[in-house]
């Protein structure tokens, strides 16, 4: 748009124009694609899965729900909140086309193909109508986008009146030492492994650098209440590796 023509965001450590980053973004989930979850078990030893039932514990899901899982990619959160449910439907969008693809082929993307949907889109500009969905997710995307506040606006309008947002990030740590500790294992640790299990190094050292970038915990839950969330709320995970913030429209 030409209202955003010299504006300039963060991909990693390096700054871009705005309008080039989502082009970087989509490079690098379609480099990673076939490998995502593996990797993801690979760098968090597993525990991004007790992360995501801590999500859905928190949510928990009712009968007859409709879900719109942002970023949603292979299909973890949507997959997770059917079986909570019971019956509903859910609504699997993410701007990679390869991402999606991975997700359909996942043995309970067949068993649940009746019960979801797969939309190439941008978080930023949702093509869905106004109070269309009882629940917004993402899971680890939020710090993708290149206007994380657009994308939390963009929440706030296809949600219904009562409808819950919940995002899941990687955060800051509240321990230096621990701080420390974990920067060295991801800059030193998780782009190595990338090169030797999905043979991409630059896109993994692109994902270390844009959890550094993404805000604090008190200043991401400040920007949930900036979008008309109420009654929000987030959680530490694991010391504060990752977090949960939690909002209402109410």
């Amino acid at each position: 748009m030409s209202e955003d023509s010299g504006k300039t965001t963060h991909f990693g450590f390096t700054e871009v124009p705005e309008g080039e980053k989502a082009g970087r973004v989509q490079g690098v989930f379609s480099s990673v694609a076939s490998k995502y979850d593996v990797m993801n078990d690979a760098m968090s030893f597993g525990i991004h899965r007790v992360w995501k039932d801590a999500m859905m514990d928190w949510l928990a899901p009712r009968p007859g729900q409709r879900l719109l899982d942002v970023a949603g990619g292979t299909g973890d959160i949507s997959f997770r909140f059917l079986k909570r449910a019971g019956h509903g439907h859910a609504t699997v969008l993410d701007l990679t086309e390869p991402m999606l693809v991975e997700g359909r082929k996942r043995a309970e993307a067949g068993a649940m193909s009746d019960q979801l949907d797969w939309v190439v889109g941008d978080a930023m500009a949702l093509p869905f109508p106004d109070n269309s969905f009882d629940v917004y997710t993402i899971s680890f995307g939020i710090r993708n986008v290149t206007r994380p506040q657009d994308a939390l606006t963009e929440a706030f309008r296809v949600l219904r009146p009562g409808g819950r947002l919940m995002v899941l990030e990687f955060s800051q740590i509240p321990n230096d030492l621990m701080q420390w500790a974990y920067d060295l294992y991801s800059f030193n640790i998780i782009p190595r492994m990338g090169q030797v299990i999905a043979g991409d190094r630059d896109s993994y050292q692109y994902l270390v650098e844009s959890i550094r970038k993404f805000p604090d915990q008190e200043t991401f839950l400040d920007m949930v209440q900036m979008a008309g969330f109420e009654n929000a709320k987030y959680r530490n995970l694991t010391m504060g590796v990752a977090c949960l913030h939690s909002g209402w429209k109410l």
